[in-house]
């Protein structure tokens, strides 16, 4: 699990830089993480030579990597090969938090947990960002209502 229990401030409510509480309660939360990514975090950590409680990614293992810095090391990951031109820009944090809502939503997770996931205050806010992809349609609705009043007698 991924625990999210504080974040780096942007200087909206504090200095920039300093780490402070979550905005809504909703925000202090467990992500789970996929056991293909465990792995690799893992690995990663031991690489940086951090265990225990010490951070994943980060300037240190106490202190944590700025925005700017998470977007230099993603050029610098994605520069194409000698020769060869930048066919896709990186994504950023917050491409990567619409990537996991959409995978999860793929794979079939509910809308609470999804909702709890992402830290928002309230299951509307997910619905209402992400419900465009939620599978289903009218046409299967009406179908699923059709089978349901046809084995329970319905009108």
């Amino acid at each position: 699990m991924i625990r999210v229990e504080r974040t780096l401030d942007d200087g909206e409510r504090t200095k920039p830089g300093e780490t402070i509480a979550p905005k809504t309660k909703a925000g202090r939360r467990r992500v789970p993480i996929p056991k293909v990514l465990h792995g690799d975090l893992a690995a990663h950590k031991l690489r940086t030579g951090r265990d225990g409680e010490a951070l994943v990614f980060g300037r240190t293992a106490t202190a944590p990597f700025t925005p700017s810095a998470v977007r230099r090391r993603a050029l610098a990951a994605w520069e194409p090969p000698e020769g060869e031109e930048r066919v896709n820009e990186p994504i950023g944090l917050h491409e990567a938090r619409h990537t996991l809502a959409s995978t999860m939503i793929a794979a079939g997770a509910d809308l609470k947990t999804l909702s709890t996931c992402m830290g928002h205050s309230s299951i509307t806010i997910t619905i209402d960002r992400y419900g465009h992809l939620l599978p289903g349609s009218e046409d299967e609705a009406a179908a699923k209502l059709d089978a349901y009043l046809s084995t329970h007698g319905g009108a």
